[in-house]
């Protein structure tokens, strides 16, 4: 028995490694979708008399090999664009800083040139997005796939947020997800968005039922159904922007960004004064920066415009490893403690043992730690995290702001419950993790209806991007009030508010409602 099931195992591993091996499908069609793709450089020259593409949209959407069966499976998406053109201009204007640089990680890999507008859809292109899953920077790793992927988060840097690693980890997905379903790019798509085992479990029963098993016959979750035509649809507007009425900013076909590793940690305002570099546009290239200053640890890859690499370095070269960072003496008093210092100078425990080879946590009154202190104030890192967390705290938004102190026995379920929101909001408004216990003293920000004003419902949005639209959604056999919430991330409340529903009478097909929401945060991609 036991030789039989070697002999079955080694069978099936065969078999696995010989459709791997025998892979050679092209296109993509109503019964299959598999796409081979073969790495090309990004390069200006695109035949043999020399044409240069000098806008990268172009030179991207030139080399497509992912479509759709028909262009009915794109038309919702591209219908909403249509009605929205501003969208895609601020998206595209967004991306400028980083598009080469993906595109050049996403060709060099032999990915198919879609995915460098897969960010498109998952953020916007917006390097500081978080969603209610935690999900955070242009590719929405979520923590623990960023973990698997070797992306590191700690109080001075998450590395789901840092533009070439989140980039070079998001391809190593790809390819393992498109390795697991067999050549099939459009699969690997949709178990980026769902999970691989969501996919396979479709695909299986499938597999069952005899029926095809493409993406396009699977049963899938409704965002992971339309996540993937998003794409497909992003895709033809950026290749035919006039048709369907979009505005695409060029972007040059040249790198605009290169990497300066750093072997010590760096105040940012030092670089900024260094690169004569905006400090915000500093944070916006390195978005992975969460404090005053580089990783501790470690050497750094750092992202500056081509144009400011010069005079960086040539500054970097004038000055010594310990001008880089400024470090005060600090006496230790009664009641001080590690973490009371640490959180005095803005920094953490484990740097401050690091510098001053402390073993243990026990201070002597009266002796010296060395501690590392920004140069400048609070509020001159404006991008910082506790800056962002200010800033969501003052933002003001149309409906009421409440603040929120934490106290022992609270937890995100109870808050929700307590102002009638959902804990997903919570999550979004304050960028925090649903997981994570909350820390007693904490301060979060709740927006609530201001219920003397109903139309304040529509503009009640989560601070971040704010991308509110009104969609009409025509309803589908099967959909109900909770379903149609869940897919758009909005409350029933809300849609019966918006669309004068009492409850009493069930949906019907093809009835049209009014749906406000936020593009990029909602569960619409």
């Amino acid at each position: 028995m036991c030789r039989r099931f070697k002999i079955l195992k080694f069978f099936k591993r065969f078999l696995y490694l010989s459709c791997l091996l025998f892979i050679t499908c092209e296109g993509a069609s109503a019964s299959t979708s598999v796409v081979k793709v073969t790495p090309k450089p990004v390069q200006a020259s695109v035949s043999s008399d020399l044409v240069v593409e000098k806008d990268l949209w172009r030179y991207i959407a030139n080399r497509y090999v992912l479509s759709a069966p028909s262009q009915k499976e794109l038309f919702w998406h591209i219908d909403w664009f249509k009605k929205n053109p501003d969208y895609l201009t601020r998206v595209t204007k967004r991306a400028q800083p980083y598009l080469h640089l993906v595109t050049t990680q996403v060709e060099q890999a032999g990915l198919p040139i879609e995915i460098a507008l897969l960010p498109i859809v998952e953020s916007a292109y917006y390097p500081f997005s978080y969603s209610h899953s935690t999900a955070s920077g242009l590719w929405q790793f979520i923590p623990s796939t960023g973990k698997l992927y070797g992306l590191q988060n700690n109080w001075w840097y998450d590395a789901r947020r840092d533009v070439l690693a989140s980039t070079k980890a998001a391809v190593r997905y790809l390819k393992n997800l498109n390795k697991l379903f067999k050549g099939d790019w459009l699969l690997a798509i949709a178990a980026y968005n769902s999970g691989p085992g969501r996919v396979q479990k479709a695909i299986a029963k499938n597999t069952r039922q005899g029926r095809p098993t493409d993406f396009w016959h699977l049963d899938l979750p409704k965002e992971t159904k339309g996540y993937v035509p998003r794409l497909l649809a992003v895709a033809q507007l950026i290749k035919h922007p006039k048709r369907y009425g979009q505005t695409i900013i060029t972007v040059s076909n040249t790198p605009q960004v290169q990497v300066i590793k750093l072997d010590s940690q760096f105040d940012l305002a030092l670089i900024s004064e260094w690169a004569r570099l905006d400090l915000e546009q500093l944070y916006t290239l390195n978005p992975g920066l969460k404090r005053w200053a580089t990783p501790s640890k470690g050497s750094y890859n750092l992202l500056l415009p081509i144009d400011k690499i010069a005079i960086f370095k040539k500054n970097l070269a004038k000055h010594s490893k310990e001008s880089r960072v400024k470090w005060v003496r600090h006496q230790i008093n009664q009641g001080d403690s590690l973490s009371k210092i640490a959180h005095q100078f803005n920094t953490t425990i484990s740097q401050i043992k690091s510098v001053n080879n402390l073993r243990g946590n026990i201070l002597k009154v009266g002796k010296y730690l060395i501690v590392p202190v920004p140069q400048k104030n609070a509020q001159y890192y404006s991008l910082s995290e506790e800056q962002r967390e200010a800033q969501r705290m003052n933002a003001k938004k149309t409906g009421i702001k409440v603040v929120h102190t934490v106290v022992s026995g609270d937890s995100l379920w109870r808050i929700a419950r307590q102002y009638n929101t959902h804990v997903d909001s919570i999550v979004k408004w304050n960028h925090i993790t649903k997981t994570k216990p909350l820390q007693v003293g904490k301060k979060l920000v709740l927006w609530q209806p201001n219920l003397t004003k109903p139309k304040d419902l529509s503009k009640l949005v989560n601070v971040g991007i704010n991308i509110d639209r009104k969609i009409i959604y025509y309803v589908k056999i099967g959909d109900n009030l909770s379903a149609i919430a869940h897919k758009f991330g909005v409350q029933i409340g809300q849609l019966k508010k918006w669309n004068q529903l009492t409850g009493r009478k069930p949906l019907q097909p093809k009835q049209r409602l009014i749906i406000i929401v936020n593009v990029v945060n909602s569960n619409m991609k």
